[in-house]
């Protein structure tokens, strides 16, 4: 296990393939999964966690897990991947705290970590966060960040519902 990197709370470190378990867990849960297409099956969560693995070898970065320090527990997942977002390439930060966690900050905690990560220490000029429109705790979380909108769309990779794209650059 490789740390990222390291808040009050939590610590961010690279998946391995011991980490499916609880990864199982928390993206096939349907209340933690309510903002996606639908919560993971069994090989969404294989593919999820091979990806990144893969990802971390290709660029150095990906989706990571998220333990609570006090008990090593895993209650996330968080991270930068290069992804296409309404036809423009993006670095997308994202964040899936499994919901038993919800509102308790770690969600904005393991964010500002990523997203300072992705700025100062991978020298990404500019990173984004999607979300549906509805997703207010979310939409909460990349304000607070200082991130901008810059527009809605209507994202076909999410049930063709209309989506909130926030942005913060490196000026």
């Amino acid at each position: 296990m490789l740390n990222i990197l390291e808040t009050t709370r939590l610590l961010v470190k690279q998946y391995t393939m011991n980490d499916f378990e609880p990864l199982n867990s928390i993206l096939s849960d349907p209340i933690t999964m309510s903002f996606w297409p639908s919560p993971f099956k069994v090989d969404q969560t294989e593919q999820w966690l091979k990806r990144n693995i893969e990802s971390y070898n290709n660029n150095g970065y990906g989706r990571w897990g998220l333990e609570l320090k006090d008990t090593g527990d895993l209650i996330g997942d968080v991270g930068i991947v290069k992804t296409e977002i309404d036809g423009q390439p993006e670095y997308d930060l994202g964040y899936i705290i499994y919901s038993e966690y919800w509102k308790q900050g770690f969600a904005f905690e393991a964010a500002q970590a990523c997203l300072q990560y992705g700025l100062h220490d991978l020298k990404l000029r500019r990173i984004c966060v999607n979300m549906p429109s509805d997703h207010v705790a979310s939409m909460r979380v990349a304000e607070k960040l200082g991130m901008i909108l810059e527009k809605q769309f209507i994202n076909q990779r999410n049930r063709n519902i209309l989506t909130n794209l926030f942005y913060k650059s490196d000026s």
